[in-house]
């Protein structure tokens, strides 16, 4: 976020934690399906559905949605399965980016599988693909044994081929 330094943040259905400890820095939006009833000044809540955001096309400066995508469509929180639920969430998420905009991005990356009706696991590539519209900034790995090396940042794509469960962290830009 430092290096981004928005007006504002806002968050699609990320970890509560992320987005409480960011609106300390920055006043963050949270969206979810199940809006957050926190009491915290830097911090709103709303409701929102990942495949059809209430936002204008272009309107978000700095956006994150993290360790999501991977279970649209998959019918493990009640949502209708649909078998390309992750890229239309993908798809919306890059819509609604502004020019200039940046999209933190997090998903479980590895040897590409479904783990029904658990979540996705995407190749690096697989990922990329998710957002033609956008530009890879930054790649960043947490593999998924701490002796692989821990958090890697500027991470080798490559490295998410050894990996059965890692977690990839990705900063595209508008």
């Amino acid at each position: 976020m430092k290096e981004i330094q928005p007006e504002y943040h806002t968050d699609i259905s990320s970890s509560l934690y992320f987005s409480s400890i960011v609106s300390a820095f920055v006043p963050v939006k949270f969206y979810d399906y199940r809006p957050a009833k926190l009491g915290l000044s830097g911090l709103e809540s709303g409701k929102a559905d990942l495949l059809a955001l209430p936002f204008e096309t272009g309107s978000i400066q700095s956006l994150s949605c993290m360790h999501v995508v991977e279970h649209v469509g998959l019918g493990r929180y009640g949502d209708p399965i649909n078998p390309q639920g992750d890229k239309e969430a993908a798809q919306e998420l890059s819509r609604v980016i502004s020019s200039g905009g940046n999209l933190l991005f997090v998903v479980p990356v590895g040897i590409p599988r479904i783990q029904f009706n658990a979540h996705r696991i995407y190749s690096y590539e697989q990922v990329i693909a998710l957002f033609p519209d956008l530009k890879l900034k930054e790649f960043s790995l947490i593999p998924q044994y701490e002796k692989n090396g821990g958090l890697i940042m500027n991470a080798d794509s490559h490295l998410v081929e050894k990996e059965q469960f890692a977690c990839g962290c990705f900063w595209f830009q508008k």
